[in-house]
């Protein structure tokens, strides 16, 4: 298949035109990124979204795997004197990998099979004359085949060998492995069993001891589950359709006589099921579901990912943050708008009846020191009785007082960034600053860590971890370039994910930066090693410099379009700096006066919105939160409570809410609306603040179940 069959196969998956998809083609292929083409590159692609984009960024990738399998298959074939016009014709019209290798099963070098060693033994000569089926008398023709010396010492035995020879043609047949492939897409079973003795350390598994549903509609999240259970020894389980249906289907293909040689044809056949294609056939159908699986799982984080990464930043603020303990103190951080590091100490409020006052007064004081306009606090131990003390302070002026998810962030304090940028510190203070800085922009400062490490993907361990990788990696690009980055404050994990930076460019604008003081153009970006014309093309619509003379510098508009903007300020007789300014100047533009080939509508409207708020946030306004007073444990709910909460999770099966007891509780998808629920995405978002009812709280399982709906659509105990 060439490149051109590619691209037909994908516009018409994607039900796209051929030129469309071969646009956006061409540029992955020359380099360019995802977020680069679906923003500056519209009327190359028709406007194609970045969802599109990576589809057909994917799919190229699967079809040229597709094809270099292919390759080696004709080539092996070859090799051994097997290609025929016919079998090359096959492959080349195969359409996925199974169709591929199920050509490819009879002429791969064998194993030393039961129908390898009949074929030794020269019983392939009988195992033909009985599959033709045309009434031959089995038992006397098998006795011309009796040899002791072969080790054939009957015709029973003889005949036994030609059984294993037709129930490995059976086995090999293409059409046979496709039916059953059928057959157990639709109708197998996934059932799971306790392994004996394991019922008491695989209690968490409890619902999987006996089970079973079909494996076409089995749920990401149950298919993940039953598979770490047989990871951990705890269950097993098997994927099968109804064995006589399937014996049924072969038979049907094979058996075409009624005489003794069909009755042996019967019996193969079975023999081919029960030995040989049951488990090949299962062990395709639990690639393919766990695949189903996985790709769900990753579609969820990936979501999650995203909405966490856009929430809403509170600003260029002056923050405290703390990291909350009890025996080992609270770390406390100042920082200023910037977040540079002004100072760090520790306090010990939780320590004794006497040192809360004391600690309280500490803070206050360097609030007022340092000019602190919000604090952070982590919602891990002793984080709500933290927040608690923190917000009885009198401050003299109003300061936020913010609680924040600290997942994560020890993973960060540890990392090479966080002892790159703060050496002489150790893994509190770090920790501190971080959740400091997520409050101010969690997008910059999460980047930094592994997503994995977030805390809002389920089963991400057990899923696969290249399709993870690349996924969680393709939300943070599109965010980041989404939002558009600072690049006189990101650090250079964050212009990383940066269109056509990598880690070391990034390394090189940062340091460029320190030596040389903020960029005061986007055109002073060509000055930094290693960031040549095609490099800066990419990059430079996505990089802010806000105060540049330019004010297109802080936008989104493409430096390759200032042009534009320039022609439509000159034909109005004003400067860019107006029409930024003026909207009715911008009322005054008609852009079809400045279409080009490579300019058009879209593109041109693009510019238009940018110049009425240039460099503006797509993230949502940030607004304060607190928890209910006086619930700070597990063990201060009681059901039928109403209490505020945070969206920390969405699963499959429901949402979790942080309601600030240091253990998130369930609202199950049966919870959260008074109507059906189909997806728990559709009722809920990341970091969501709701208000719930306490359905029960199971305090020896330390599990909180919660409600979304109406606190009167049923009365609960």
């Amino acid at each position: 298949m060439t490149d051109t069959a590619f691209i037909e196969t994908i516009a018409n998956e994607l039900k796209e035109e051929n030129s469309r998809v071969k646009a956006a083609a061409d540029l992955l292929e020359q380099g360019a990124s995802v977020p680069f083409i679906a923003r500056y590159r519209k009327e190359a692609t028709g406007s194609l979204d970045e969802v599109a984009v990576t589809a057909i960024r994917d799919r190229l990738h699967q079809l040229r795997e597709l094809a270099a399998r292919k390759e080696t298959v004709l080539n092996s074939l070859e090799k051994n004197g097997h290609l025929t016009d016919e079998l090359k014709e096959k492959v080349s019209a195969a359409q996925t990998l199974a169709e591929v290798e199920d050509i490819y099963l009879p002429y791969r070098p064998r194993r030393r099979t039961r129908g390898v060693k009949a074929r030794e033994k020269g019983l392939e000569p009988l195992a033909e004359a009985v599959f033709k089926q045309e009434g031959m008398d089995c038992s006397a023709a098998a006795e011309t085949f009796a040899d002791p010396e072969k080790g054939l010492e009957s015709a029973d035995q003889a005949l036994s060998g030609a059984r294993d020879i037709i129930a490995e043609m059976i086995s090999e047949n293409k059409e046979a492995r496709a039916r059953l492939r059928e057959l157990f897409l639709n109708k197998a079973v996934v059932r799971s069993r306790v392994v004996p003795g394991m019922e008491e350390k695989g209690a968490r598994f409890r619902d999987y001891f006996d089970w079973q549903e079909p494996a076409a509609s089995v749920p990401s999240h149950r298919m993940l589950a039953i598979r770490r259970g047989e990871a951990e020894d705890v269950l097993s389980f098997r994927i099968l359709p109804d064995e006589k249906e399937a014996i049924a289907i072969l038979e049907d293909l094979f058996v075409i006589g009624s005489g003794e040689d069909a009755e042996q044809v019967r019996r193969a056949a079975k023999d081919a099921y029960k030995r040989l294609l049951s488990n090949s056939m299962e062990t395709e159908a639990r690639i393919e579901t766990k695949k189903l699986a996985d790709a769900e799982a990753i579609r969820v984080f990936a979501e999650n990912l995203r909405q966490v990464l856009l929430a809403p930043p509170l600003g260029a603020k002056r923050v405290m943050g703390i990291d909350p303990g009890y025996r080992t103190g609270c770390k406390v951080v100042c920082l200023n708008r910037q977040g540079k590091l002004l100072h760090h100490d520790t306090i010990y409020p939780h320590t004794g009846k006497g040192r809360a006052g004391q600690e309280a007064e500490k803070l206050r004081s360097l609030c007022e020191e340092y000019g602190i306009e919000a604090v952070a606090v982590g919602n891990g131990t002793a984080g709500r009785e933290t927040e608690a003390l923190v917000r009885k302070i009198d401050y003299g002026r109003p300061v936020s007082v913010v609680m924040v998810n600290e997942s994560g962030a020890s993973v960060y304090s540890a990392s090479e960034a966080a002892r790159l940028e703060f050496p002489d510190h150790d893994l509190t203070v770090r920790g501190a600053v971080s959740i400091a800085r997520r409050l101010m922009d969690p997008l910059a400062e999460l980047v930094k860590i592994d997503p994995k490490s977030i805390g809002v993907g389920q089963y991400q361990h057990d899923v696969d971890q290249r399709a993870l990788k690349q996924a969680l990696d393709d939300v943070v690009t599109s965010c980041v370039n989404a939002v558009g980055v600072d690049v006189n404050r990101a650090s250079a994990e964050l212009l990383t994910y940066v269109s056509g930076l990598n880690a070391r460019i990034a390394g090189n604008i940062v340091a460029h930066r320190n030596e040389n003081g903020p960029f005061a153009s986007r055109g002073q970006l060509k000055k930094v090693p290693g960031l040549g014309p095609k490099t800066v093309e990419q990059c430079a619509g996505f990089l802010r410099i806000f105060d540049a003379e330019n004010p297109l510098d802080a936008s989104a508009v493409h430096p390759e379009s200032y042009h534009i903007v320039d022609a439509m300020a000159r034909d109005l007789g004003v400067t860019v700096k107006d029409l930024v300014k003026d909207p009715e100047l911008r009322g005054k533009i008609d852009i079809s006066r400045y279409v080009t080939e490579t300019a058009g509508v879209p593109t041109l409207k693009d510019i238009m919105a940018e110049l009425a708020k240039p460099g503006r946030d797509i993230r949502e306004k940030f607004e304060e939160f607190s928890f209910a007073e006086g619930v700070e444990k597990i063990e201060d709910l009681a059901a039928g409570m109403r209490v505020p909460g945070i969206v920390t999770n969405i699963t499959a099966f429901g949402a979790f809410v942080d309601i600030g007891v240091h253990r998130d509780g369930l609202v199950h998808i049966s919870e959260m609306a008074d109507r059906y629920v189909k997806n728990p995405a559709e009722v809920v978002s990341m970091q969501q603040k709701v208000m719930v009812t306490v359905i029960d709280v199971d305090l020896d399982r330390k599990r909180i179940s919660l409600s979304m709906k109406k606190p009167d659509d049923k009365l609960r105990p």
